[in-house]
């Protein structure tokens, strides 16, 4: 799994598929560079709170793409979680369950 860490690639991520879900936003674009590598990014807004608030909710989104995308994230796309106001109100194993969703109709969307 590559990070991304570069500004272009945010935004040609957000110029991907969009699937909000209650505790965050997943971006997916493929890459088309012929990697398989997954690759995944994080964001987190001032909107969502002080940097405490952001912070664990950073940690949160990590933790959960190192358990779903492993095995549910597409090949050689880039995925980027926007975290969003009240996402650390919502339970970690909700969030998971919501993730697997987004991560579902995406596969979905991009087999079309």
């Amino acid at each position: 799994m590559r990070t991304l860490s570069r500004r272009s690639e945010f935004l040609a991520a957000n110029r991907g598929l969009r699937f909000p879900m209650p505790g965050f936003v997943l971006l997916v674009r493929p890459r088309g560079d012929g990697d398989d590598a997954p690759g995944i990014g994080f964001t987190v807004s001032k909107k969502v709170g002080n940097a405490v608030v952001r912070n664990r909710m950073k940690r949160r989104l990590r933790a959960l793409a190192r358990a779903a995308l492993p095995e549910s994230g597409i090949a050689g796309a880039d995925h980027v979680l926007i975290g969003r106001p009240g996402g650390n109100a919502i339970a970690f194993a909700e969030l998971a369950g919501h993730l697997d969703s987004a991560l579902k109709r995406a596969a979905k969307k991009l087999a079309q």
